[in-house]
């Protein structure tokens, strides 16, 4: 038996697991968690289907029109021609209205037309089938000229009905397509990570600064070593944001799958698509760690929201430095920078994302992981000592008993219900 379980204390994991436990089911089950996840799906919802329907609008009002302004025959025939080679030719051909159907001998003004500013109305055709005339903008008729004449021939029956198939033969990616692809993966992942953990990071300082209003941080560090109480905090809440991460994936997921081909799609990264989550997932661990463990080292400095609210705003100024550091960093791979990016800790996970996008390479991660772990020990202990100088600086070895015996029956509660 170990001199922990003689005394009646828990090692630091122990109680680093106890702390974990606890707070990940209190969060997990409350009211406000369930609220904070559906909080971002809203706007996202709102503005995926605002854009939607705004990119529909603004497709079908930007696409000019080619009006037709023929007698009756004339005007059927070319509505018969675009319907035959529209499914064919596509987005080459312009939109087309019939004006008016024309009598024999009736006259029609294309330039009055154009001048009554129609919706979208580009160009009219007027003439006959053999004769054609296009009436529009110098720029609109050299672009349409082409197409007018293609529709004229397939009217007068000039052209074959039955249009061969056409092979397809695509030429490989250039280099410069592949890196211009691979920088935009880059910088989607890391504006994705910054704006998840900066948006998860917050729960921590709340919580921490709400347990020290009601003293319950101060009989947990009494118990146990405030390392343990740290990391067992900075643990449970990024479970917690994993919980919430899933969340969110699964709602994207099912929406892409409404979505379907409308759904942008990222160019392949360097390292490949299941290794760049993979990697995502680990990096996103290690930011959220570094930066809530920079949140925990403020919160024992504060003691109200307001005095949180006035000493995290420069960590999360300096938190876009960083940032915008990394993001700096994708345009040089290889320079000075993006080795500065990478050897600072706050900004380390977001460079480090960037090269997996960028370079197959990696032994760089191994390395990094293990200097970003180094760094959160760090921050971990420097913050366990702040809080003990400044907040522990009072009481009594009986009060200090009665708080570990406090405790105690936390944890034995805890592996109670466990079991």
């Amino acid at each position: 038996m170990s001199s922990n379980k003689i005394n009646g204390r828990l090692s630091t994991w122990q109680a680093a697991y106890v702390i974990a436990r606890r707070d990940f089911t209190a969060i997990l089950f409350s009211r406000s968690f369930i609220f904070f996840l559906l909080g971002p799906l809203f706007p996202v919802l709102v503005g995926g289907f605002a854009g939607g329907i705004g990119q529909r609008v603004q497709a079908a009002a930007d696409r000019p029109v080619l009006g037709i302004a023929m007698q009756a025959a004339d005007a059927q025939a070319m509505r018969d021609a675009y319907d035959a080679l529209a499914p064919r030719v596509g987005e080459a051909l312009p939109e087309l209205s019939v004006l008016k159907q024309l009598k024999p001998g009736e006259a029609f003004d294309a330039q009055a037309a154009l001048a009554a500013k129609r919706a979208n109305m580009a160009a009219v055709v007027t003439g006959t089938l053999a004769a054609p005339r296009l009436t529009g903008t110098a720029e609109r008729i050299a672009e349409w000229q082409g197409p007018v004449s293609m529709l004229a021939a397939q009217a007068l029956d000039r052209a074959p009905r039955d249009y061969p198939a056409v092979a397809l033969a695509a030429t490989a990616s250039s280099t410069a397509q592949e890196h211009h692809g691979q920088v935009m993966t880059a910088q989607a992942g890391q504006l994705l990570l910054f704006l998840l953990t900066m948006l998860l990071a917050g729960m921590v300082l709340s919580n921490l600064v709400e347990e020290k209003a009601n003293k319950i941080i101060e009989i947990l560090a009494a118990a146990i070593p405030m390392d343990a109480v740290f990391l067992g905090k900075l643990f449970a809440m990024l479970a917690v944001s994993f919980v919430g991460i899933a969340v969110w994936a699964s709602a994207y997921g099912a929406f892409a799958l409404v979505a379907g081909n409308a759904m942008p799609v990222l160019p392949e990264p360097a390292v490949g698509w299941a290794l760049f989550i993979a990697l995502g997932v680990a990096y996103f661990a290690m930011a959220y760690l570094l930066i809530g463990s920079l949140f925990l080292a403020i919160g024992s400095m504060a003691s109200t929201v307001r005095e949180v609210q006035t000493l995290s705003m420069p960590a999360s100024f300096a938190q876009i430095v960083f940032f915008m550091l990394a993001a700096y960093a994708v345009a040089a791979p290889g320079s000075i920078y993006e080795w500065i990016a990478i050897a600072v800790p706050f900004s380390s996970p977001y460079a480090m994302l960037a090269r997996a996008a960028q370079s197959p390479a990696l032994w760089p991660h191994a390395a990094a992981f293990a200097w970003q772990v180094l760094c959160v020990a760090l921050l971990i202990r420097g913050g366990a000592r702040l809080f003990r100088t400044r907040v522990m600086k009072s009481g009594s070895s009986g009060g200090r008993a009665k708080q570990r015996g406090l405790f105690a029956r936390l944890s034995a509660k805890s592996a109670h219900a466990a079991a």
